[in-house]
């Protein structure tokens, strides 16, 4: 059977977004900021804070730690295009978005939203608090659409069955927005120990006989 005209055009059309959308063609370099957005740049910025990879076929970066146990074809197409989930806690989209990562075999982060302050970033990095939201590369995805997010990371180079390690762990969530460790608080002063009361003086005597 031969494939329809309108689902060749899809997929060529998610082809082409990608291609514009996930990493500029003339961009040599990755940087990620410290809320974990990403963008792509062909000078490598100046601040201290921010994690910079090199891109291209000539980039020499070193692989993340995470990403040694991988094979080789599965590790260049994580470098190319990380894929990030973000979720919150008791979300049945966020579950099934899981699922389908995990059953596909995609090596991924997961982000958790629970603040105001991780949605204010969510929305900088995927232009809504709509969770789940997926980003691959950077082409963000917003809510559970399993036909959207399998299209993308075809589109990615991403395997449709799962390469991964049998042990290959899966991902703890983390706060999207690093949280502040608490300040201890100061402890109340202590009042002093009563002075020891000193002993009277003997009374006088007289000499003894």
């Amino acid at each position: 059977m031969k494939p329809s005209n309108t689902r060749i055009l899809a997929t060529a059309a998610v082809a082409a977004c990608l291609a514009g959308a996930l990493a500029p063609a003339q961009a040599q370099y990755k940087v990620v900021a410290p809320d974990g957005s990403v963008t792509y740049t062909d000078r490598p910025p100046a601040q201290a804070n921010l994690r910079v990879t090199p891109m291209g076929r000539n980039a020499t970066a070193p692989a993340a730690s995470a990403e040694v146990g991988l094979p080789v074809e599965l590790r260049q197409v994580v470098a190319r295009y990380p894929v990030t989930l973000y979720t919150t806690s008791d979300c049945v989209p966020c579950d099934s978005g899981r699922r389908l990562l995990q059953q596909r075999g995609i090596p991924y982060t997961e982000r958790n939203v629970s603040t105001d302050e991780d949605g204010q970033a969510l929305e900088r990095l995927v232009g809504g608090r709509t969770v789940p939201a997926l980003t691959v590369g950077a082409q963000p995805l917003r809510g559970f659409n399993d036909a959207d997010w399998a299209g993308f990371l075809d589109a990615a180079g991403y395997p449709k069955e799962s390469r991964l390690p049998r042990n290959w762990p899966v991902p703890t969530a983390t706060p999207l927005v690093a949280r502040a460790a608490p300040v201890a608080a100061a402890a109340p002063p202590q009042p002093a120990p009563p002075a020891a009361l000193e002993s009277p003086p003997p009374p006088a005597s007289g000499p003894r006989f």
